[in-house]
């Protein structure tokens, strides 16, 4: 044999040696592995609702003898699932009686045989009156339901204070979203409780063209306000529909002519590590994005700072609107108290709403000159829900922080005042005028430093919410709930008619928006249909990846139980919880076959926030915070070991989970 051969034959024979030992570890890896425990998924939402709709019996079931549900989701208790059959096709109309007819409610299904009647607007703690009737046999046919609901929550938000022109009024509810202490809910024009979701739904609740709602998920992708997405669903608390994002989902969305969805989102991964300053358009088929805007590619950062301005935070988009007319997007960044306005096609910047100090040279054609025939014009400050009104205008609702660029030049909170304000702006001269505004009038008692809203219902008719109003020691305050002791919380709605207060309701909490908005819908129809989940959350960022034969490590011992460690699996992610001191370092392991994947964990209370100052109290310096690190199942496949390294020393959690 030559003695290339040879050579040949020796190398052959090294690398097969190795691989036996590299397998060899891998076996004796696995096998040691098999003595970990697999982390247990929790069920999710759509997984309980398909239980729970496997009972949904009707067969059987007449208008004499119903099968009523009360609650059928388990997350909307003041509603309730009527199934009966009828041997012919009818349409039933259904009454919910209130206390008067502003509070009763009213409405004919459609023609069908098998019914199944989504009942809403129950009062809680007590037997609910519901009449059903319908025509069969030129009979007419009517049935009294008594329908038993629990009490409300103990924490449940009542209102203080409310107001009702009933002349003036129909008989929808007024949908809120918590900023604070509460629950999503609805109230009537007597302050009665109607409607209410147990579960963590924020920001924005409105109706899409097909009569759903769409509300926030419960789920964080990122502290301390980025849920993970979006679900369809109706009253009853039925989700038709889970949209995820990567970039998750904050503050607001709009739904378009072509039913696409825009979303303020986020993008985790930018170079900058900024935060809401991006917005996608959302395939409402498929759950894939379509388009992004990302806003550093169209503004200075550096440019137009309020009070309220981070590096990572320097825009903070807090609405999203998009107005077929003109085929443009309007934005509201709070930290430059400027509204933009932008092409959808190019993405490129049609105007700047808002005050112009500050802002460099080459953005100042963008700004709008007030009209000298306008007296008392003043620019909107940390504004929120800016739109575009049916006639052309501006409608927004002007915070009013500071009401000043220059620090020497701001007004106090007890000197200033929220309202909602609407101009008239000229694109080809770039001029402004301001022709309609309410709150000024009310002083400081309606200053809202952070959140709130405005609704155009018709021509004249508005809705003004001043929803966080934040009181220290009874004197107003410039900082959001949970800045300070001693606080007093107040949220203001008024709906306005012909400039007349027709409705006002106080409620002793902070809410971000409300929505007026009937129980039922033209649309409404129901079926136990399978829920789609469509989107992704995308692949989670790995810090590092390590190739790793072996791994020395320690059990999480009775040393670590402080930190409270708590290993979940979703349906598309794993969860990792656990209490930790700040400035501690600590990364989660992922190990498969030799690869050791790492995660790192940030020990903050707002890795990524508004409100950038980082307060722990003294109970949290001593214990530490509890922190979450979500990593998404896109990317990875097969059985993972997970561990965790803290502060240099790797611990084996013996458990594994499997994706």
């Amino acid at each position: 044999m030559s003695k290339k051969k040879k050579k040949i034959f020796i190398f052959i024979g090294i690398i097969f040696f190795v691989l036996i030992i590299l397998g060899g570890c891998f076996l004796f890896f696995n096998r040691k592995n098999n003595n970990h425990e697999q982390v247990k998924q929790v069920s999710s939402m759509i997984e309980e609702q398909k239980e729970k709709e496997n009972n949904f019996k009707i067969n059987g079931y007449t208008i004499e003898n119903p099968n009523v549900l009360l609650n059928p989701y388990g997350n909307s208790p003041l509603t309730a699932l009527i199934l009966f059959e009828t041997k012919q096709d009818v349409n039933p109309k259904v009454t919910i009686v209130g206390k008067d007819p502003h509070t009763t409610f009213t409405h004919t299904f459609e023609k069908n045989t098998e019914h199944y009647l989504p009942i809403y607007g129950l009062y809680a703690n007590q037997e609910n009156k519901v009449i059903i009737e319908y025509q069969e046999n030129d009979e007419t046919i009517k049935k009294e339901i008594s329908i038993k609901t629990e009490a409300l929550p103990e924490n449940m938000v009542l209102p203080s204070e409310v107001y009702a022109d009933k002349e003036e009024l129909d008989n929808p509810l007024y949908f809120y979203t918590p900023s604070s202490q509460g629950y999503t809910c609805a109230y009537d024009i007597n302050g009665d409780v109607r409607w209410y979701f147990t579960n963590n739904a924020l920001w924005e609740i409105n109706r899409l063209k097909n009569g759903h709602l769409l509300v926030s998920t419960e789920r964080l992708v990122n502290e301390p306000y980025y849920m993970s997405g979006l679900y369809e669903m109706d009253l009853l608390g039925k989700i038709y529909t889970e949209y995820s994002l990567p970039g998750g989902y904050h503050h607001d969305y709009f739904e378009m002519e072509n039913g696409n969805l825009l979303v303020a989102s986020d993008d985790f991964n930018n170079e900058y590590g900024t935060v809401e300053d991006y917005v996608v358009e959302l395939d409402r088929n498929t759950g894939e994005i379509v388009k992004t805007f990302d806003l550093k590619d169209i503004l200075n950062m550096e440019d137009g700072k309020s009070e309220n301005w981070s590096s990572y935070d320097w825009f903070h988009n807090n609405s999203v609107w998009y107005d077929e007319k003109t085929n443009s997007i309007t934005l509201s960044g709070r930290h430059q108290d400027a509204v933009i306005n932008i092409d959808y096609n190019t993405g490129k910047l049609n105007w700047i709403l808002g005050d112009p100090t500050n802002w460099s040279e080459e953005y100042q054609k963008y700004f709008f000159t007030p009209t000298s025939l306008v007296k008392d014009f003043e620019w909107q400050w940390s504004q929120h829900a800016a739109m575009i009104t049916p006639e052309g205008y501006v409608f927004l609702l002007d915070n009013g922080n500071n009401k000043s660029k220059n620090k020497e030049d701001y007004v106090s909170a007890e000197n200033s005042y929220t309202r909602g304000v609407m101009y008239k702006i000229d694109t080809k001269n770039m001029t402004i005028e301001q022709i309609w505004e309410y709150g000024k009038e009310r002083g400081s008692s309606f200053y809202s430093p952070y959140i709130s809203d405005v609704d155009y219902l018709d021509k004249n008719h508005y809705i003004v919410h001043s929803g966080g109003i934040v009181y220290v020691d009874g004197k107003n305050s410039n900082q959001p709930a949970g800045f300070s002791e001693n606080t007093t919380l107040l949220s203001d709605t008024v709906e306005l008619l012909n400039d007349q207060v027709i409705f006002e309701l106080k409620l002793p909490t902070n809410n971000y928006r409300v929505e007026k908005m009937n129980l039922y819908t033209d649309s409404e129809k129901f079926m136990p249909t399978q829920a789609k989940r469509l989107g992704s959350l995308g692949k989670t960022h790995v810090d590092q990846t390590k190739f790793t034969p072996t791994l020395k490590s320690q059990t999480i011992d009775q040393n670590y139980t402080s930190h409270d460690i708590s290993i979940q699996k979703e349906i598309d992610r794993l969860v990792v919880k656990g209490r930790f001191k700040k400035g501690t370092s600590v990364n989660v392991i992922l190990y498969k076959n030799m690869i050791s994947k790492y995660y790192n964990i940030r020990i903050s209370k707002k890795p990524y926030t508004a409100l950038c100052v980082d307060i722990l109290t003294d109970e949290e310096n001593e214990n530490g915070i509890v922190v979450s690190k979500y990593i998404n199942e896109e990317g990875l496949h097969g059985k993972y070991s997970i561990y965790l390294e803290i502060d240099g020393k790797l611990y084996n959690t013996m458990k594994y989970v499997e994706f």
